[in-house]
């Protein structure tokens, strides 16, 4: 006989989510690894660094102590430094420490360079995502800077180096940099042509002034923005410290309040006769970023799609562990149904994102050029209602602060946003198709032919053709991107020879198909999905 008290009622609760293996547990995941010839092994050591209990609440700890913006010191001494908390400094040096910032420039795994930090860097956005923007920053500037090889060349030691630095030195007295970037600001966003920041010649260098609205890691060792120069909008280097040895005339004015992402600083800055190096030719900035930008996409679908894994791991740990109407909930048909269609949709994501990350590997420049728009639209404006989902299957305590639903709720609509949001995705795919339409043709033929092994694709192919060769195509551009993104998602599964290709097709692309998660009759699947998704 209990009291009934609360201490009483300790029976029936789900365990905490600690000590996984965030590699081995995923065979979705583990399985592309494995197709693309990666080393499982160090792979599995990482899932098992990012699964561990103590490095998931520091996830939560550098949330709960956003970082603080200290523009001047005790005496008036401009400063402009972001505090952060120890957590996000340990999370840092995690990551840089297993090379995601680095590991797909330095030579270190010939074997799918692109493709294996593709995996690490799903596996760290489980653990937490706001503390991989700079990682993915730097990563991505890499590409910009090849455009400029004595300026490469002058930094890369620092950028590559597995040792996080976060002091507030100059870049050449500390053993590992990061680099970030400004491109927006308040009067243009996306049309970055409309920029009004200007670049002044001063012999060796330029000196910027003018603002970003949205400059984010403000702590980074230095930044490519965009700026106006003689001959038009150009891309520059910019340090936070001068040759010598000065502090740079960067000004964070306040950092952004924002929905979520809360552990990471994003800053609106200003520029006041700012040093900086140009890179790439003059009047060429939007080409020489192009190739950062699309890393940058890569990057916001592979997290997207962690993020997603990790939303349905909470639900798979909470439902075979608690029991409602003397039966478990995982026993429950209805409940079943919703996290195996969940399930489904993660086997599809994950061979696609993976796919796309072997095309880069690969230099697949027709299937990269049309597909990264598309395959950024579909994971990351999936990723909310996939994450929405699957905290409905802890019930209230999903949507309390103490459990990590609600922080990664808050954080799945970023990476939609972050690199363009789903109509600049969905007109980007049309640019790719006018610029080189033979091209573009080709690779959705190739994706239909290999899609065909598992359904049949050939109505919404000829949909996504009348389409795109009519007056309506940019009404119907998110039609276009999407079907796009699913037929390609589809071949992927068909490509690695998945079990659950030809239910994908029936369930998302046949004509019975209804908006929400559970209403796809899966049948005899549903117990394979789920125990794929997170190992029994």
């Amino acid at each position: 006989m209990t009291s009934g008290f609360l201490e009483d009622a300790s029976f029936n609760q789900s365990p905490a989510f600690g000590d996984v293996d965030l590699f081995g547990a995923d065979r979705p995941l583990s399985d592309a690894a494995a197709r693309y010839g990666l080393d499982l092994q160090a792979l599995a050591a990482c899932g098992r660094d990012y699964g561990a209990a103590e490095t998931l609440d520091l996830g939560r700890v550098a949330n709960e102590n956003p970082p603080k913006l200290r523009t001047v010191d005790g005496r008036g001494n401009r400063i402009d430094f972001v505090e952060f908390h120890p957590a996000y400094h340990a999370l840092m040096a995690k990551s840089v420490g297993w090379g995601i910032h680095s590991s797909a420039h330095d030579g270190s795994e010939p074997a799918g360079p692109m493709t294996s930090r593709a995996v690490r860097l799903y596996l760290a956005t489980q653990a937490e995502s706001g503390h991989l923007c700079p990682v993915t920053m730097t990563h991505a500037c890499i590409g910009a800077l090849k455009a400029e090889p004595t300026l490469l060349e002058k930094w890369q030691a620092r950028i590559l180096s597995r040792r996080y630095d976060p002091r507030p030195l100059p870049w050449w007295e500390k053993t590992g940099v990061t680099l970030g970037m400004g491109m927006t600001e308040r009067q243009g966003g996306t049309d970055v042509r409309a920029n009004i920041t200007q670049a002044r010649g001063a012999g060796d260098h330029v000196e910027i002034s003018g603002h970003k609205w949205f400059m984010s890691a403000p702590m980074c060792d230095a930044f490519l923005v965009l700026a106006q120069g003689d001959g038009g909008l150009t891309c520059y280097l910019m340090p936070r410290y001068r040759p010598d040895g000065s502090q740079n005339s960067l000004r964070f004015q306040r950092l952004k309040d924002k929905l979520g992402n809360k552990s990471n600083a994003s800053s609106e800055v200003e520029f006041h006769s700012a040093y900086a190096e140009r890179v790439g030719p003059e009047g060429a900035g939007v080409r020489t970023i192009i190739e950062m930008v699309n890393l940058t996409r890569l990057d916001c679908a592979i997290a997207s799609a962690g993020q997603m894994r990790f939303g349905l791991s909470q639900a798979l740990n909470h439902i075979r562990n608690r029991s409602v109407f003397q039966r478990r909930l995982a026993d429950q048909p209805a409940m079943r149904a919703v996290v195996a269609d969940l399930a489904l949709e993660l086997e599809a994501q994950v061979a696609l994102v993976f796919r796309l990350a072997h095309a880069v590997d690969k230099r697949e420049t027709g299937y990269t050029r049309l597909l990264t728009p598309a395959v950024k639209f579909l994971v990351c404006k999936s990723t909310p209602q996939v994450v929405y989902e699957s905290l409905e299957c802890l019930g209230g305590n999903g949507y309390t602060e103490d459990l990590p639903m609600a922080r990664l709720y808050r954080e799945a609509p970023l990476n939609a946003i972050w690199e363009g949001s789903g109509n600049v995705m969905a007109l980007d795919v049309l640019r790719a198709a006018g610029r080189q339409p033979e091209a573009a043709m080709e690779t959705v033929a190739s994706l239909a032919r290999t899609a065909m092994q598992a359904f049949d694709v050939r109505p919404l192919v000829s949909a996504l053709e009348r389409t795109l060769k009519s007056p309506d195509a940019e009404r119907r551009a998110r039609f276009l991107c999407e079907g796009l993104a699913r037929i390609a998602a589809l071949a992927a599964l068909a490509e690695a020879n998945s079990p659950f290709a030809t239910l994908y097709g029936e369930t998302r692309l046949g004509g019975g198909h209804l908006a929400q998660f559970g209403t796809a009759d899966l049948g005899s699947a549903e117990l394979a999905l789920m125990d794929r998704a997170l190992a029994a």
